[in-house]
């Protein structure tokens, strides 16, 4: 890793793996609370936000 001076490192692939991590504990404290239907209804509004903010980047 080699970066200039004032420069900041890249943390894109951890944000990316504890973006992950955290997503699969929240899907699973929900499934053991509402269960497997809220999962699959938060997962599919988490997608169609995720898709809504890629269309309006471009």
């Amino acid at each position: 890793m080699h970066n200039s001076p004032g420069s900041a490192p890249d943390y894109t692939k951890a944000a990316v793996v504890m973006f992950g991590v955290n997503i699969t504990w929240i899907f699973m404290m929900i499934w053991a609370i509402w269960g497997l239907l809220a999962v699959a209804a938060t997962g599919w509004v988490i997608h169609h936000c995720i898709n809504c903010i890629g269309r309006r980047r471009g």
